[in-house]
């Protein structure tokens, strides 16, 4: 049986993918900073997650509902879970307070639009991972829903993206293991991050670290 401390948060999988040095900043150093993108993202999941759940009609609609998974060991809460009323089958479950069976299909919700990379949809594979695990189901699909769109993106939960999920998440656990902030790299993608003004400081003189440290250290052995 897996302690709590082995597990990590659902979300760092997408820092992960995103940037392994932001990940290991947030997670590791517990560095976070906010700006416009991250306020209005935290709005969103707001709204979102901290609704009550509701029906509409055979979709039964649960939010912030807790999610873990052994497999990844991760942990965490959904914006949205649907449950869509079903005939049984594999992808198919019983609930506690509902009669029949339901099939659970994650939602995720986003502020920007759809992106190049694959951080959002790893997200999203490793929910349906722990539904499967906690529900005894297969799910083969979910859903991304992005703010600037306003739309739905279907995504499919096939083998290449749960390789690339299980693959981010050993990766994650091996960081967290070694205790090891990744060297930095300036890219494009730097602007984007929050964390730009920790991770990359903009030097504003040319003296060494050694110089700044020499000069402390006689202004403090100056005082009285």
């Amino acid at each position: 049986m897996l302690e709590e401390d082995d597990f990590l948060p659902l979300s760092a999988l997408q820092h992960m993918i995103f940037c392994d040095r932001q990940a290991a900043l947030i997670h590791l150093e517990r560095i976070w900073l906010e700006s416009a993108r991250t306020v209005e993202g935290s709005a969103l999941h707001r709204v979102v997650d901290g609704g009550p759940g509701e029906s509409r009609g055979d979709v039964l609609i649960r939010r912030g509902l807790a999610l873990r998974s052994e497999l990844l060991r991760v942990a965490g809460r959904s914006d949205v879970v649907e449950f869509h009323r079903a005939d049984g089958g594999s992808g198919a479950c019983s609930l506690p307070d509902r009669p029949g069976w339901w099939r659970p299909y994650p939602v995720e919700y986003k502020r920007g639009r759809p992106k190049a990379h694959r951080a959002d949809e790893v997200q999203l594979c490793a929910q349906a991972i722990c539904l499967e695990e906690m529900f005894g189901v297969s799910v083969g699909a979910g859903a991304l829903f992005y703010g600037q769109t306003r739309r739905r993106q279907v995504v499919d939960l096939d083998e290449p993206l749960r390789h690339l999920t299980t693959d981010t998440a050993a990766a994650l656990h091996a960081m967290v293991r070694a205790g090891t902030t990744p060297v930095r790299v300036r890219q494009k993608k730097c602007d984007l991050c929050s964390l730009l003004p920790a991770c990359l400081p903009s030097r504003r003189s040319r003296e060494s670290v050694e110089g700044y440290l020499r000069k402390r250290l006689d202004l403090r052995e100056e005082d009285p």
